[in-house]
């Protein structure tokens, strides 16, 4: 509930713009329209007009007036996607906008008022750009007013069920199909994988599962190839970490009730000292009687 300029930063995938339409769903402005432009998309000539508009005969070609995206966007809220690839000069002139909320179409002179919230993301370290002046200081300021860091996808896993759970039900009512979810399996192995592509990547897994399962459940098989390797590989090192682990328990466990829970007496059985013995105790979990057994040794 605020016309604040937000500054969205994280990784390419992890769901920016999906933010910034949330952002704008929940102000003020959500009667207005929502008009996103990707900054990295257009070179900078392009852009301007893209932004700002044109009147007719402004360059060859203009045979008649075009609005930009702040006039389309007028009354609601304006996504500046991938703000830190704008060149200096279209950085120049943004920042003018935002600070006298005025802006001229291309080939004017006559200036439009401008009506517009300002929402914008980046993939990139602002404050690093900043320092090494690929982006101007004065700007950053301006848009960083409410900064939000989105986390990528492998530092927030708990949404992957719910991201799946979505996916899933927006291609079952795209393509009518009846595909249940993934099944267990699938999900662990879903749930071990690091997405470096972050939502986009898994949104994409999911759609290449429905070109392969038609309904019932998502096997590990009906994942990309690449993905499926990637994840097997994963799984089967997780498998095995947990065959050391109980192979280890066990033999404590072993040692400590051949030797009458005597902790010195288990790490000589076992050939550890008494200090690993304890560390290991400690990290596989194991509850040890609170006498150690000294008097059976």
């Amino acid at each position: 509930q605020s016309a604040a300029t937000v500054l969205i930063q994280g990784e390419t995938g992890s769901g920016k713009e999906l933010l910034a339409r949330a952002i704008h769903d929940n102000s003020t402005r959500s009667d207005g329209p929502f008009v996103a432009v990707n900054c990295a998309a257009f070179p900078e000539t392009l852009l301007e007009s893209e932004l700002f508009g044109y009147t007719k005969g402004a360059f060859t070609g203009a045979t008649k007036d075009r609005p930009g995206r702040f006039a389309v966007a007028r009354g609601g809220t304006l996504f500046l996607d991938e703000i830190g690839d704008m060149s200096p000069a279209m950085q120049v002139r943004l920042l003018r906008v935002l600070q006298e909320k005025t802006y001229e179409p291309l080939g004017s002179s006559k200036p439009v008022r401008s009506d517009v919230r300002i929402l914008a993301a980046t993939n990139l370290d602002l404050v690093r750009e900043v320092k090494e002046a690929r982006f101007r200081e004065d700007l950053f300021y301006r848009i960083n007013v409410v900064r939000v860091d989105l986390p990528p996808l492998r530092l927030r896993k708990e949404d992957i069920p719910l991201l799946v759970e979505l996916f899933i039900a927006r291609f079952n009512r795209i393509q009518d199909r009846e595909v249940i979810g993934p099944a267990a399996h699938t999900m662990e192995l879903l749930m071990a994988h690091d997405w470096p592509g972050n939502v986009r990547e898994l949104e994409n897994a999911i759609e290449h599962a429905f070109v392969l399962c038609v309904e019932g459940h998502i096997e590990p098989n009906h994942l990309p190839p690449a993905l499926a390797v990637r994840l097997r590989s994963t799984a089967e090192r997780s498998t095995l970490e947990a065959a050391v682990r109980a192979t280890e328990e066990a033999a404590i466990l072993d040692a400590l009730a051949r030797n009458g829970d005597n902790r010195d007496a288990a790490a000589r059985d076992l050939g550890i000292h008494r200090s690993t013995l304890f560390r290991k105790v400690r990290e596989l979990g194991i509850s040890l009687p609170e006498t150690d057994g000294r008097s059976k040794a």
